[in-house]
């Protein structure tokens, strides 16, 4: 079964035809109806710039959004930190079952 559909997007005052899964119709039309409001936005603050100049600025505007949560995302540094906090964590047990205190043993009698 396709489950694909067309739709007509209308942004920057061009229509462009696009198939897509009709599961992504809203996420596909809340994209192209961000790009419509943030182009009125930079139009109402620069109405001298061209649509071209507008375009690029908005492009850039989501680029530089993107960017920013891929770092805010980037576990990699925590990674690294955990692992070495797990080893130093691991080490500390190792020296804790040394074979004069097996973790198993029972403890014995408490002499006074």
């Amino acid at each position: 079964m396709n489950d694909k559909i067309k739709i007509h997007l209308l942004m920057a005052g061009t229509t462009y035809p696009l198939s897509i899964r009709r599961d992504d119709e809203e996420t596909v039309r809340e994209a192209a109806r961000q790009v419509n409001v943030r182009l009125k936005q930079y139009r109402d603050y620069y109405p001298e710039a061209s649509n071209e100049q507008l375009l690029g600025m908005v492009a850039y505007q989501f680029a530089l959004e993107t960017l920013r949560m891929e770092q805010r995302n980037d576990t990699a540094p925590y990674t690294a930190k955990l692992k070495e906090l797990t080893e130093a964590i691991e080490a500390c047990f190792k020296e804790t079952e040394a074979p004069d205190n097996p973790p198993d043993a029972a403890p014995g009698p408490q002499t006074r």
